[in-house]
């Protein structure tokens, strides 16, 4: 069944989703620095299923180049081992009892570059998110006004305010973007 009211806070949520997904992904990149969120893609293999890292262990940072991971179940460590060793992450743990200890490498001017395209490419997704929103919204928007709901002016104004929801959105994710590629492309 279509729906047959429009709510602008709801598009707004739905918007702010989306831009709240593009920097969790922007978290999870490599930038020289540790970060918690840099293991948060890795699956490990455990209890017969693919099984996030942070449901199986706790992810901190010592120091500015090392993240410490204590693993909860000691049967798991070599799991947790192998699953971030075979991430396209390039780290490699060092297994102290039930802690994994990894050094962050710098990165070199190529790799930083690769890592500036996939933000890019994760901040170009996020607009197209925030881009199927507006044109849901829109569409709605023109149904009820079809149906007599809404009256032409409605119409202006109502598309109006989803298209500045989506231009301030956009915006969010630019500058988001700016700081995360500027924090990668530092030396």
């Amino acid at each position: 069944m279509a729906q047959t009211s429009f709510d602008l806070a709801d598009v707004k949520r739905r918007m702010d989703g989306a831009v709240q997904s593009f920097k969790g992904d922007l978290a999870s990149l490599r930038s020289g620095r540790a970060s918690a969120n840099m293991l948060d893609p890795i699956q490990v293999e455990a209890y017969g299923a693919r099984t996030p890292l942070s449901q199986l262990a706790t992810v901190s940072v010592p120091e500015a180049r090392l993240l410490s991971v204590q693993v909860w179940d000691r049967s798991m460590v070599g799991a947790v081992e192998k699953a971030i060793r075979e991430s396209d992450l390039g780290l490699n743990p060092q297994t102290e009892g039930q802690v994994l200890r990894i050094r962050i490498p710098e990165l070199n001017e190529q790799r930083r570059k690769e890592m500036v395209k996939v933000a890019h490419k994760y901040a170009e997704d996020a607009k197209v998110s925030v881009r199927h929103v507006r044109r849901d919204a829109i569409d709605i928007v023109k149904r009820m006004e079809k149906d007599g709901d809404f009256t032409k002016d409605d119409l202006t104004r109502q598309t109006d305010l989803v298209q500045k929801a989506t231009d301030q959105h956009i915006i969010d994710i630019d500058q988001a973007l700016a700081v995360k590629e500027k924090e990668i492309l530092q030396v």
